[in-house]
């Protein structure tokens, strides 16, 4: 890796005051990592890392080795990786952390050989991106810890992301789901002081998650919807792999139809081909009802977030496909406040600036065998 990535400094952002929350909206990997790191290094108690994805690479390394350090300190150091998004490991990638006494857990494994092995369960995926530490101060977002958020000029493939981090009340919330997950994987009881997910939102800061449970199944969809359903002025949506079912699409297009200005921000070429050709088989129909539909150029865009009338953001690991919909575990964290959607809407401002609009005319002239490869896609949607 190239270049002086400053790992151990945190970046200097605003903070916003929500309720008794302190929140920090965090950009990519420059942004997220050194704090992260800095969280981590400051730990006294116990460290929380449950993670979709984590790099056999230098953005991986360099958390290993500050979770070993702690782990030699005392601290609890408990890890869930998912056995898909984590495919790329090393067996023994772990195995230092493990030597200093900390634990790791794989999410459904691949392999009949695996202790925990379970054949129906091979689809179910733990899409989350989590890291609590000491119940004091939890991170939450689209990035994983893997080489591709770096910038290039780091090593990296510049993916565009976002991360919260926040400390208050829901940090106990964010404890709680991780905890629910490692009792799931180990069938230990958690720890007597966690806190379970709060049945309904109290205040301005709340966690929406997708449980492993058929209630809590589309939980971070329902708010969606709801938001969506009662927006006056404006939405605006960042989403990498963006191929909603009909009742959402018709909730956007109604929007439109009361006047609300619906934005939807998409990437120009992502990183999983037949999800973007299975979202790119929808481009017309948003068009042909009024969304505005914007293609980020330069930088695979792995964003979700969500900003409603200037008020309300939600971002995390949620995606507009199936596997979010019905197959993964996934974590969002929402916000209602105007200081920090203002944040959030530069963000997305500032993604806007190197993108382009998608016009009705440029989209119609692409040929046919481009037009067949989308219908197929979209057809095997909810194989994907």
């Amino acid at each position: 890796m190239s270049g002086n990535f400053p790992w151990g400094a945190a970046p200097t952002l605003p903070t916003f005051g929500v309720d008794s929350h302190a929140l920090r909206l965090l950009r990519d990997g420059v942004e997220a990592f050194p704090a992260m790191l800095g969280a981590i290094a400051a730990a006294r108690v116990e460290i929380l890392v449950e993670m979709y994805w984590v790099g056999d690479d230098a953005v991986g390394a360099r958390f290993l080795r500050a979770l070993v350090e702690k782990a030699h300190e005392g601290v609890l150091v408990r890890v869930v990786v998912d056995a898909v998004g984590s495919l790329g490991l090393r067996d023994n990638f772990w195995a230092p952390l493990e030597r200093a006494g900390g634990l790791v857990n794989v999410y459904h494994p691949l392999s009949p050989l695996a202790r925990s092995f379970q054949l129906r369960a091979i689809e179910l995926r733990d899409h989350r991106k989590l890291l609590v530490v000491d119940g004091e101060v939890g991170f939450t977002g689209g990035i994983n810890l893997a080489l591709p958020w770096l910038p290039r000029e780091h090593g990296g493939q510049g993916f565009r992301d976002e991360a919260v981090e926040v400390r208050g009340p829901v940090v106990r919330q964010l404890r709680g789901l991780f905890y629910k997950t490692w009792q799931h994987l180990t069938r230990a009881k958690p720890p007597a002081d966690v806190h379970p997910l709060a049945v309904a939102r109290k205040g301005h800061v709340w966690v929406l998650a997708n449980q492993r449970t058929r209630r809590g199944r589309r939980e971070i969809l329902r708010e969606y919807l709801f938001r969506v359903q009662r927006a006056q002025r404006t939405i605006d949506l960042a989403n990498a792999y963006f191929v909603p079912e009909g009742a959402f699409r018709h909730a956007l297009y109604g929007a439109v139809r009361r006047g609300v200005r619906v934005r939807v921000l998409v990437p120009f070429r992502g990183d999983v081909a037949i999800v973007q050709m299975a979202q790119e088989s929808l481009y017309q129909d948003f068009l042909d009802h009024g969304l505005e539909v914007y293609l980020l150029r330069g930088s695979v865009l792995h964003s979700k977030s969500a900003i409603v009338d200037r008020h309300f953001v939600t971002l995390g690991s949620y995606n507009f496909d199936e596997r979010s919909r019905s197959k993964n575990l996934e974590l969002n964290l929402a916000v209602e406040d105007p200081a920090f959607a203002t944040q959030a809407e530069a963000m997305f401002e500032a993604y806007l600036t190197s993108s382009e609009r998608l016009t009705g005319e440029a989209w119609a002239s692409r040929g046919s065998l481009r037009r067949g490869a989308e219908l197929v896609s979209f057809t095997l949607r909810r194989f994907l």
